[in-house]
């Protein structure tokens, strides 16, 4: 899978890249991931098979749901928080169809 995972600057979210990068290795998915600022995601989307955004910029939500080409969704607050790997790749898998 694919993903674009978007906060406000892009830093908050590289902490969550890598659990769930260690996460898909650890079970055996095949995973492309980059964590980048919420302004920037429009540039990226070709690339990607889905954009999950940091719920501190989840006021953004409907905006890029209607502009982007590829499922949006906003990761929950205590996922977010507590880095829950699991809980994040099974909404990714849940938006993408997969």
């Amino acid at each position: 899978m694919k993903i674009l995972l978007a906060c406000g600057a892009g830093l908050s979210t590289s902490i969550l890249m890598k659990k769930i990068e260690k996460y898909c290795a650890d079970h055996g998915e095949e995973l492309t991931i980059e964590a980048v600022p919420v302004n920037n995601v429009e540039g990226y989307q070709n690339d990607y098979d889905c954009v999950l955004i940091g719920p501190q910029v989840s006021y953004r939500l409907e905006e890029l749901k209607s502009t982007l080409k590829i499922p949006v969704a906003s990761i929950p607050s205590l996922d977010y928080a507590v880095g829950n790997a699991d809980n994040v790749m099974k909404l990714a898998h849940k938006i993408v169809g997969k």
